[in-house]
C-alpha cells in the first residue's frame, strides 16, 4: 500500500475521530472521560482547567480535524494539524495522569497520539 493512501486514511480516521468527539459525542458519557466526568466540559473541570481552555481545545481539535478531512482534497497544512493534535493528546495524557486516572481511561488519547505521529512520518 502507498504511503499517500495510509495518510489518506489515517487523515479520514482522526479528522472523523476528532468531529466525532468534539462535535456528535461532546455530551456523551463513556467510560474515557477523566476523573468522574460525565462530558467533555464537565472533564475539563474535573482536570481543574477554566471553561475558556474548553472552547480554545475543542476549536483547535474540531479545525484540525477539517484541514485533515479537506486535505484529502486541497493543499491544507495537513501536517500542522497532525503535529497540533499529537501536542494536544500529550495534553490530554499529562491531565489523565494529573488526576490519577486509571490507565485505560488514557487509551484514546495514546490512539489518537500514535496515529498522529504514523501521518507525519508517512507524509
Amino acid at each position: 500500500m502507498s504511503s499517500r493512501i495510509v495518510a489518506s486514511v489515517l487523515q479520514l480516521i482522526i479528522g472523523i475521530g476528532l468531529l466525532n468527539v468534539w462535535l456528535v459525542r461532546r455530551q456523551a458519557r463513556t467510560s474515557y472521560r477523566g476523573g468522574s466526568a460525565q462530558s467533555l466540559r464537565e472533564e475539563f473541570a474535573a482536570y481543574g482547567l477554566p471553561v475558556t481552555m474548553f472552547y480554545v481545545v475543542g476549536t483547535l481539535k474540531i479545525v484540525s480535524g477539517i484541514v485533515l478531512i479537506a486535505g484529502l482534497w486541497f493543499r491544507v497544512p495537513v501536517a500542522l494539524a497532525a503535529a497540533l493534535v499529537a501536542v494536544l493528546m500529550l495534553g490530554a495524557l499529562a491531565m489523565h495522569f494529573k488526576v490519577k486516572d486509571p490507565v485505560g481511561k488514557s487509551v484514546p488519547a495514546v490512539v489518537m497520539l500514535v496515529l498522529c505521529v504514523a501521518l507525519l512520518i508517512v507524509r
